[in-house]
């Protein structure tokens, strides 16, 4: 674990200082090594000012921050068969780790047609880079599930497992990189190709029973996958439907499950969180906050999501404070219960617009946030977990869950009715697979405003008499100023 970086120089000189620069950005205390390839050569190092005199003479750069999550994880980059590899993140198969080894047999015929081969056959949360000698590729997974961003200039054509190191080379307008799609980079620039996306399509008939079933088989899958070869997990959890889904599969494989819970103080829903780990018969470790913890925590999550977005912001507190909270308690793999509202109609704007527009309109409009969900969701997650050194794993955000909701009908997620309960055939999976009543119909409360963090930043931004909005944008160029 840890993160990428890859540089091509499109004058055709050096890239190794560049890479290391830009590499500089992505220091962290729980940062074990750093390594920096060519297509012919691999230097790993401890710290990185022991790469700053290092000339790999190569227009073609690609670099890796490494922190170990498993007993197998390794450095990287790596050489194999002429190719220099960089992969962040996780394939999920029965193997513990199999990482870079299924590119093996593939790069025999061609780069382009392995990295495309890696992310048709494997599933799993990952970004990559390939070195050659003149030109880079690159992909992620179809989901999106970890960050990667790219972007160029008149000097540089790179990419990143965090913005800030692409503007540290001059790069200033940045993009998410696409899902399920591989990049080959050269002197001309980025070139992009489709591989494996979510498509939008039909509903497809089904009654309420089938669908909850094949749901569950899927979510169990998707979570067995996710914990295979730990003992121990660390759940974040609100005491809702999602994370009480997510926390009883687990319970259920038989690790041992930790629930984590964090709040401002006096919060309604912290009691609410307790009483559903006791009916669970989980153990919750609560954390209470103060308003000035909010404050403390604000320049730290700006500057790890990269952008002063107040939504983005007001979520991503609570989720520095449970990724602070597990590594603490020496958790190395956190599951959530992120993507479950996308996929399966939770969003009150969802039933506004089945009940004023109809079918067609909400259906347009999940697809849409399903698709756009690695940059409104789990791209923020991911950096401020990888930050505490704890792998965010994500159950519902799976390529197949994803292609399995866009096919359901809406009537299966949503009843069009003002005050209905919404979610509904993963409440019936609940049922199906004995969570108590109480957590099965609860409804939807945001976490921004289960846990306080929302009024605490209008709180904070009135103090200064400026709105959220003005407040966080100051406090992220003051960040940024001090980080790059």
């Amino acid at each position: 674990m840890g993160a990428l970086i890859a540089v091509v120089d499109k004058k055709g000189g050096d890239a190794t200082q560049p890479a290391i620069t830009m590499l500089s950005t992505l220091s962290s205390s729980s940062t074990e090594a750093f390594g920096i390839a060519s297509s012919s050569n691999v230097k790993t190092v401890s710290r990185i000012n022991a790469l700053r005199k290092l000339d790999l003479n190569s227009p073609v750069v690609i670099g890796h921050r490494f922190s170990r999550i498993l007993r197998s994880d390794s450095p990287q980059p790596i050489l194999l068969k002429g190719v220099a590899i960089a992969l962040e993140g996780r394939t999920y198969s029965e193997e513990e780790n199999p990482q870079l080894e299924p590119f093996a047999g593939d790069l025999q015929k061609s780069s382009k047609q392995a990295a495309r081969a890696f992310i048709e056959k494997l599933s799993g949360d990952y970004a990559f880079v390939l070195a050659k000698s003149t030109r880079l590729i690159a992909g992620r997974d179809a989901v999106g599930a970890r960050p990667l961003y790219y972007g160029e200039n008149t000097m540089f054509a790179a990419l990143a497992s965090q913005r800030k190191a692409l503007w540290k080379i001059g790069i200033e307008t940045t993009y998410s990189f696409p899902p399920g799609h591989v990049a080959l980079a050269d002197e001309k620039g980025f070139r992009f190709e489709r591989v494996k996306t979510l498509t939008y399509s039909k509903p497809k008939p089904t009654s309420m029973q089938a669908a909850a079933k094949k749901l569950e088989t899927l979510l169990r899958n998707s979570t067995m996958q996710r914990v295979t070869a730990l003992k121990e997990v660390a759940v974040a959890f609100s005491g809702g439907l999602d994370s009480s889904i997510i926390a009883l599969l687990v319970r259920e494989l038989g690790l041992d499950v930790q629930l984590i819970h964090v709040s401002l103080e006096n919060q309604t829903e912290t009691q609410h969180a307790r009483k559903a780990a006791e009916l669970l018969g989980l153990p919750i470790q609560v954390r209470l906050f103060k308003e000035e913890d909010v404050e403390e925590a604000v320049p730290k999550v700006l500057c790890l999501i990269e952008e002063a977005d107040p939504l983005k912001t007001s979520i991503g507190i609570p989720v520095y404070w449970t990724a602070q909270q597990a590594a603490r308690m020496g958790f190395k793999v956190m599951l959530a219960g992120q993507g479950a509202d996308e996929l399966f109609g939770g969003y009150r704007r969802y039933l506004d617009d089945y009940v004023w527009h109809g079918e067609g309109r909400v259906r347009k409009r999940i697809f849409n946030d399903i698709v756009e969900i690695h940059e409104t969701n789990l791209e923020r997650d991911f950096k401020i977990c990888n930050f505490h050194n704890v792998e965010l794993r994500l159950p519902f955000a799976a390529f197949e869950i994803a292609k399995f909701a866009i096919g359901l009908p809406v009537k299966l997620k949503i009843d069009p009715h003002p005050e209905s309960l919404r979610k509904l055939v993963l409440r019936k999976v609940a049922e199906r697979i004995g969570l108590p009543e109480r957590i099965v119909k609860k409804p939807k409360k945001a976490l921004q405003y289960t846990t306080g963090v929302d009024r605490a930043l209008k709180r904070l931004a009135r103090g200064q008499s400026v709105t959220v909005k003005d407040y966080l944008q100051k406090t992220f160029h003051k960040t940024l100023k001090e980080t790059i």
